[in-house]
């Protein structure tokens, strides 16, 4: 059977956010257990139906790397108690058909959740809305184990690099976790 392919979509487009260095320690949980690839998607414009048909080559390199994962594992901050809208346009994008013949590319694929903040909420708020729309799309969630993690300065150095000296357990379980959930929702 083909390695499992993980693809991490970070909720923020800062080159050194808390939630892109936990995406990457992440991977390096995963290790050589599966493939896994942080999106890029910065290029991607706003939703416009105008622009909608034929996609703009962003949203087309997006959406082939979707189809090409086995699961997606989203890392998102919490702004204002909700994601961020870049991530929330790139799921716009992500919601709409590819063609007339061909479906939306986020239908049944496997998600996980994960976030941190340097405040209290531990993105708990954002995730539950990040649920909220990818149920709605038609995903498979993996509902627990989710990582949330507060106090993102309390795990990191005095530069800001994330050690993740108390959540690292937290999140290796959620990896081998996730991993599973994978196995179990292969075609």
């Amino acid at each position: 059977m083909e390695k499992i392919k993980i693809l991490a979509i970070v909720g923020s487009l800062r080159q050194n956010s808390y939630n892109r260095q936990l995406a990457v320690a992440a991977g390096r949980v995963i290790g050589d257990r599966a493939e896994f690839e942080l999106l890029d998607y910065s290029d991607v414009p706003l939703m416009n139906e105008d622009i909608e048909f034929p996609a703009p080559a962003a949203v087309a390199r997006v959406r082939a790397a979707i189809k090409a994962a086995d699961g997606i594992w989203f890392f998102t901050p919490e702004y204002n108690h909700s994601t961020p809208g870049v991530l929330k346009n790139l799921i716009d994008w992500l919601s709409r058909p590819v063609s007339e013949t061909e479906p939306r590319v986020l239908i049944g694929k496997p998600a996980a959740l994960s976030g941190i903040t340097p405040g209290i909420s531990g993105t708990a708020l954002a995730q539950d809305h990040l649920v909220m729309l990818i149920s709605f799309i038609n995903m498979k969630i993996m509902n627990q184990p989710r990582l949330v993690i507060p106090h993102a300065r309390e795990q990191a150095d005095p530069d800001g690099n994330l050690t993740l000296t108390a959540s690292a357990p937290y999140l290796e379980e959620q990896a081998q976790a996730f991993l599973d959930f994978i196995e179990a929702n292969r075609p």
